[in-house]
């Protein structure tokens, strides 16, 4: 066992004292300890001044013999009404044997029955009921807070006659302030007073929440013992719900210290917590009477429940208030998951929901900024030791340097944090920042204990000082209130739901995106095939025997380029309206080459939309392609094409053939003629009509005017580029050395033959930047073709440094006219694959002209 001269004296050896076991009751009442059946185990010394008695006399003997049987009865059925551990039972004016009158208190410890008994006062009755209506109605009529308090504060001071009553309201880290108070006049005024935590034990904390009314009649008094001291078992009495508990002699040196006489406290409990205190001082010895004191104890009780409903409904308001800027805050972010990633909107959202000057937006380890915040590499600082904190809860501080010292270089601009995590991890994080808050907090003295051994053994001295003391402080934000931090566990939990929600949006979307991707690459397979068998039956069919061979292969690589210019019309403009005599005209000439004159088109300038031409493209394609295998345009008959706008602005279509074979139904609907007959009508909501006379097949189609617009320009439409004669690009237009960068040799090949037929004495190929820029630095080129996309880097390079060396180069490409060139190129030569003598040799022509 420790002895006093062991004993650590640190600022928790109030907290330690045994407050609840003093053994003594204060002088102004009596107290008996009962057995069950009524039998005195304990009682307190000066049990004769009230009972006749000694308490020698009494111990061991029956109770009912002492108070009488009216008296037993009455306080047996107060028994009865005891409900909980806690509960404490009253009665007054109640008559005992001996003749005299007295106000009992009763409770439970245990099995053990505690009496306690004061004189009953000559003071004029009260109707409680009366007195506590009226209270209350004057508690109503106040507006605000601080009249509230103040009127409570008027009201318990009327009741108990005090020299001066505070209410005091206990902060978060356990200090108090004086918020209200009532005082008679020259007695100064401790209104807006602090007192640290340490004036108020911890232990004492759980009496007021226990026992919250408590009363010391006089501090010069001596308390009286109860006897025996220790029970059976070694145990003192247990008086936490004693009426007339002695006091600590800590706790009445510290009033001495004050000044105080006597002092009265009724707890303020809301939700089952210790808001705060009515705090009573007198100058000189008081002892309201106990029917007196009964009455202030449920005017407390009846505050507390005002207080509770006020709170409730500023509480409500608020919530009411931060959840409608909630729920827009979350609508529009389910609306929109971007601007999770726009700090200044957010911002703005959040501080009409959590007030604050400056947010951080932690997500995937990127960070936004809005107003005041740490400097951005302290983000990643902050976060890392946010994740070693319990996952999945809000973290709030009004001082970050506490837990983050380094925080303490700027606790200026960001001394306070709201930390909300909004991912099922702790990872991702809104964080809300608020800026120093410098303040003078006026102290009833020096908040700082001396650690010194006191009188009464070893345990703090009480501070004798309690003289105005003004503190400045620094480092510190705005607290973060407990109403705003369920305000910010409702938007973590609403958060949270938002960005799982768009996770899994996401994922659907990366599912679909699959699928088309799926779709798309069967579909590009399909069309390569496609376009790869009709190459196959151009090639099949332009074989002839007894033809020259030069001519025919010249005949096939138009065909081939008309193929290639029919597809661009479908994807060029960026999917804007074209024209639909330009869709003809480039088809007939795929099939045609230089006879495309066969076929004879009329009508207004009209512009298909996007989905339109797509669809009679691949019509007009397939009427071309039956009509070149099996009708006019494979004999030497012709095409009439005309359309009209009718009285709705429909656009009516008509395809007339003649002069070739005999037109027979086909015996079968393949799928060229499913595309005839059906896509017009189920893409478009259009009409299709096929009819097969003998004479020629005739067609008819309604396109509706929803997918057509009048060509505003009326320009002339350029003539389709004509086959050039047999023999007219055997001009030997080159005749030095050739630079050609491809990246696919089949093409290489084909592109080398072309360029030495127009003359180039040697052609040197590239096929990757690398290898081009070595035969650049070894070479004088007289010129240079450069296919635009070499795979995984594009040849953009190589005409920079062929235009600073001064040589003539061309692009080639597959993209069409969707190809963008940089502004210093944008005047550059550009020729479409596939590569033709005949496209080759205008643009070597064009470049060498230039």
């Amino acid at each position: 066992m420790a002895t006093d001269t062991e004993f650590e004296v640190d600022l928790t050896n109030c907290d330690r004292e045994p407050i609840h076991e003093l053994g003594a009751v204060q002088p102004f009442g009596f107290l008996l300890a009962l057995s069950v059946d009524w039998l005195i185990r304990r009682v307190s010394a000066n049990a004769e001044k009230f009972l006749d008695r000694s308490a020698d006399d009494l111990l061991g003997t029956s109770a009912v013999a002492l108070l009488g049987d009216h008296a037993v009865h009455t306080l047996r059925n107060r028994l009865a009404m005891l409900r909980g551990n806690d509960a404490v039972e009253r009665v007054f004016g109640l008559k005992i044997a001996s003749g005299r009158c007295f106000d009992f208190a009763l409770h439970m410890i245990g099995d053990t029955i505690v009496l306690e008994g004061e004189e009953c006062r000559d003071e004029a009755s009260t109707d409680i009921g009366s007195a506590i209506r009226a209270m209350m109605a004057r508690l109503d009529e106040t507006s605000d807070a601080p009249s509230f308090y103040r009127e409570g504060a008027r009201q318990v001071r009327a009741l108990t006659g005090f020299d001066r009553v505070m209410v005091y309201r206990f902060d978060r880290d356990g200090s108090g302030v004086v918020v209200a108070e009532a005082a008679r006049a020259g007695i100064g005024s401790f209104l807006d007073l602090r007192y640290p935590a340490s004036d108020i034990p911890q232990q004492a904390r759980k009496l007021y929440v226990r026992t919250p009314f408590r009363v010391i009649a006089d501090v010069n008094a001596q308390p009286v013992p109860v006897l025996p001291r220790l029970d059976e078992n070694g145990a003192p009495i247990d008086l936490s719900l004693s009426v007339l508990r002695s006091v600590s002699p800590i706790h009445i040196e510290y009033l001495k210290n004050m000044g105080v006489g006597a002092s009265l406290s009724i707890s303020i409990i809301v939700e089952g917590q210790l808001w705060g205190l009515f705090a009573c001082h007198h100058y000189s010895a008081r002892c309201p009477s106990f029917e007196r004191r009964s009455i202030a104890e449920l005017f407390g009780q009846m505050f507390a429940l005002k207080l509770e409903s006020r709170e409730r409904k500023e509480l409500a308001a608020y919530e009411m208030a931060a959840r409608f800027s909630s729920d827009r805050l979350l609508a529009a972010v389910a609306g929109d998951a971007t601007l999770l990633d726009n700090p200044e909107w957010l911002g703005t959202m959040l501080r009409e929901t959590v007030p604050c000057d400056g947010i951080a937006i932690w997500i995937d380890g990127k960070v936004g900024y809005s107003g005041m915040t740490p400097p951005p590499d302290a983000i990643s600082t902050i976060t890392r030791r946010l994740n070693a904190m319990a996952a999945g809860k809000i973290f709030a501080t009004d001082r970050l340097a506490d837990t983050l010292p380094a925080a303490a270089d700027y606790d200026d601009i960001a001394a306070g944090l709201l930390a909300i995590p909004i991912s099922r991890r702790p990872r991702d994080y809104v964080l809300l920042f608020r800026q120093e808050k410098i303040r003078t907090v006026k102290w009833a003295g020096d908040p700082h204990k001396p650690a010194q051994l006191g009188p009464n053994g070893p345990r703090l001295t009480p501070r004798k000082s309690f003289e105005l003391w003004s503190q400045e402080v620094r480092g510190r934000s705005e607290l973060f209130s407990n109403v705003e931090l369920r305000v910010a566990e409702m938007l973590r939990a609403s958060l949270i739901e938002v960005v799982l929600r768009l996770s899994d949006d996401a994922q659907e979307e990366r599912r679909r995106f699959s699928e088309r991707q799926e779709l798309l690459i069967a579909e590009l397979n399909h069309r390569v095939r496609n376009i790869l068998s009709l190459i196959r039956g151009l090639v099949r069919q332009s074989l002839d025997p007894e033809a020259d061979a030069r001519e025919t292969i010249h005949l096939l690589e138009g065909r081939i380029e008309s193929l290639a210019r029919a597809h661009d019309q479908i994807t060029q403009d960026n999917w804007s309206a074209a024209p639909l005599a330009r869709l003809i005209e480039t088809e007939a000439a795929a099939y045609l080459g230089g006879k495309a004159d066969r076929v004879a088109i009329d009508g207004p300038p009209v512009l298909l939309h996007p989905q339109a031409f797509s669809t009679l493209a691949l019509v007009l394609h397939e009427l071309m392609t039956n009509s070149a295998k099996y009708g006019a345009l494979s004999d030497n008959g012709a095409v009439q094409v005309g359309w009209a706008l009718d009285r709705e602005g429909d656009l009516q279509i008509e395809w007339r053939e003649q002069g070739g074979p005999a037109v027979q139904p086909p015996k079968r609907q393949g799928f060229g003629t499913t595309i005839i007959t059906r896509s017009i009508p189920y893409d478009l909501g259009g009409l299709a009509e096929v009819r097969y006379p003998l004479t020629g097949l005739e067609a008819d189609f309604c396109v509706p005017a929803r997918h057509i617009e009048i060509d505003p320009s009326r320009a002339p439409r350029p003539a389709p580029p004509s086959e050039p004669e047999a023999g007219a690009v055997e001009a030997k237009l080159l005749s030095g050395v050739v630079l050609l960068v491809e990246d696919s040799l089949i093409i290489a090949m084909d592109a080398e033959d072309i360029l030495t037929r127009l003359g180039a004495r040697r052609v040197v190929t590239a096929g990757s930047l690398a290898q081009a820029r070595d035969e650049i630095g070894r070479e004088a080129f007289e010129a240079a073709v450069l296919d635009v996309n070499l795979g995984a880097e594009t040849s953009l390079p190589l005409a920079d440094a062929l235009a600073a060396a001064g040589v003539p180069f061309l692009f080639a490409t597959g993209y069409g006219e969707q190809l963008k060139l940089p502004p210093e190129h944008a005047s550059a030569m550009v020729t479409q694959k596939p590569y033709t003598l005949a496209s080759i040799s205008r643009a070597v022509a064009d470049l060498l002209a230039k």
